[in-house]
């Protein structure tokens, strides 16, 4: 027989695990399904979650899995790959196993699409980083770099010199005359030296980044290196929400990709299907996926509770 759940929580991170705490602490058959790709896993600590300040990523993971399995939380390795919804959801593994369940939460978070700069993803979440309220501090006052994806780039390399005050924005594939007249004099304000030019790869000595190469004038040419400890870099955003497009849910544009459009509580407009962190948004950081997991459980606990009355009600 198909097993039937209250709630399926569609990934395991910090928003996923959040959820799945209150769902079994109210006593709600719940089954987590992860696939194991948490973004943050380049990382090597978390920073800025009270009381969690330098965590390894893999260990509040594995802390928070053992948390909600004392409340007889189910997790199971595995990818959902189909939802059908019916009177309830039938939700599809591609391991072949399906489970039901009354009400489901989407937490599949998002991928992070790497510059194709050669050296960048293989240093990604060392020296080669994108947020700097998550690892600015720990590399303060180093000599920065910052890669420009976009003119939308130059926000990035003004909130970095807030820890540097060495900081070169590579103009990459992005014209001068694409950065505006405001922009410029901010730079210029916050101490940043602007480069032109073309990006060609990273310096990499004793398996630390040294230098940022530009490319030279001809295809065989190597350009200026400039010395730097620590590039910043802007990722592409990609959704994980495929899913939730399936099932129709309503999404919106943003500069950082298309996201579910969603309550105060991340319900969705589908009936019965909530959304958290990474899922809804690209800034969501690990506090505020949890909080946002946290959210989602408790509005489905309530939901539940009153389509239970109400039915009984009726009888």
């Amino acid at each position: 027989m198909t097993e039937k759940y209250a709630v399926v929580v569609i990934g395991g991170g910090a928003a996923g695990l959040s959820a799945a705490l209150v769902l079994g602490r109210a006593r709600h058959h719940t089954l987590v399904v992860d696939a194991g790709e948490p973004r943050n896993a380049p990382a090597a600590h978390m920073q800025g979650y009270l009381s969690r300040d330098g965590m390894p990523p893999a260990e509040f993971l594995a802390v928070g899995r053992e948390e909600i399995a004392r409340y007889g939380v189910e997790l199971v390795r595995d990818r959902v790959v189909e939802v059908e919804k019916g009177e309830d959801f039938a939700v599809v593994l591609a391991g072949g196993r399906t489970v039901r369940a009354r009400r489901l939460i989407v937490a599949t978070g998002l991928r992070d699409e790497l510059p194709a700069v050669p050296g960048v993803a293989e240093r990604f979440g060392r020296d080669v980083l994108h947020c700097p309220f998550c690892h600015g501090w720990e590399v303060r006052d180093q000599p920065f770099g910052v890669l420009a994806s976009s003119p939308a780039s130059v926000h990035q390399a003004l909130i970095v010199s807030q820890w540097s005050k060495d900081v070169r924005f590579f103009l990459h594939t992005v014209a001068e005359e694409e950065l505006s007249d405001q922009d410029l004099r901010r730079l210029a304000a916050a101490g940043v030296d602007v480069v032109p030019g073309e990006v060609a790869g990273l310096v990499v000595e004793d398996d630390r980044l040294t230098g940022v190469r530009l490319a030279g004038d001809t295809p065989s040419a190597e350009g200026t290196t400039h010395a730097r400890s620590v590039l910043f870099v802007g990722p592409r955003p990609v959704p994980q929400t495929g899913l939730l497009e399936r099932l129709g849910a309503e999404l919106h544009e943003t500069p950082f990709g298309a996201y579910p459009v969603v309550d105060p509580t991340g319900l969705t407009t589908v009936p019965g299907v909530w959304a958290a962190g990474n899922a809804i948004g690209f800034a969501e950081q690990v506090v505020h996926a949890a909080s946002g997991g946290y959210r989602a459980a408790s509005a489905i606990v309530g939901d539940l509770l009153m389509a239970d009355l109400d039915a009984a009600a009726r009888e």
